[in-house]
């Protein structure tokens, strides 16, 4: 036997558990299509999801529809973007979502100006032949796309053991619904184990407190239904975050 072999079998185990941390394509694709089928305060449409890692490197890029023209074809754009964002703006002892993000970037507000840094990498974004988009020959994946988005649908992933490992965004419906979806989907992979966050609840969710164009916390987000309102409020009741043991 080589006297490398074990140096290479480490590196080997080393690299499995790196990408273990994160789900499959077709975990998070099959959890997709289940929460898509659920009532979200919506439009009932059918959604793109990416996950990036802690590094921002996109990592699985997926759809719930039966082919890549039944969701909006710019939401794959988007979704990558607000996995970005997620990952980018979340700390292991702080989780912020996208969806937070709005009111505080307004014209006045204390990060105005966030939207536009972190720009996104257009020869990334947009290269590749469009019969890979969503599959496992996504040309995203393992490409740091970047992108800063500020409405919902972008979340920071956390272990069980409570390491942040990367983000999840998701795009396709209207901006409160692709938030519940993502909320529904990290909760579904099992990577909802966040430290805390701004939102009255101390988590990331929405904070649906705009009135007369300002947020009561700072961190809020417009309304889209009343319906859908109703379902954000109540996502850390029926959508528990794990209690930390």
């Amino acid at each position: 036997m080589s006297r490398f072999a074990p140096t290479f079998a480490l590196l080997i185990l080393a690299a499995m558990a790196m990408a273990a941390d994160l789900p499959s394509h077709d975990a998070v694709q099959k959890s997709l299509r289940l929460i898509v089928a659920e009532k979200n305060g919506g439009f009932g449409l059918h959604m793109w999801a990416t996950l990036v890692n802690r590094d921002g490197d996109v990592k699985v890029v997926t759809f719930s529809g039966t082919d890549r023209g039944d969701q909006w074809p710019g939401s794959r754009v988007i979704s990558a973007q607000k996995a970005n964002t997620a990952n980018a703006f979340s700390l292991p002892g702080l989780a912020l979502s996208t969806g937070q993000l709005y009111s505080a970037v307004q014209p006045g507000s204390f990060i105005y100006g966030l939207a536009d840094g972190n720009p996104v990498n257009t020869s990334i974004a947009f290269a590749g032949k469009a019969e890979d988009f969503g599959t496992l020959k996504d040309p995203l994946i393992n490409q740091r796309i970047g992108g800063t988005i500020v409405f919902g649908g972008g979340l920071a992933l956390y272990a069980a053991d409570g390491k942040l490992i990367g983000g999840l965004g998701v795009s396709g419906d209207s901006s409160v619904a692709d938030h519940v979806i993502a909320w529904k989907l990290r909760h579904a992979l099992d990577l909802d184990h966040i430290p805390g966050g701004v939102s009255p609840t101390g988590d990331d969710n929405l904070a649906m407190d705009i009135e007369n164009g300002k947020s009561a916390s700072g961190w809020g987000h417009p309304a889209t239904t009343p319906e859908a309102t109703a379902i954000v409020k109540a996502l850390p009741t029926t959508v528990a975050i794990p209690k930390k043991k």
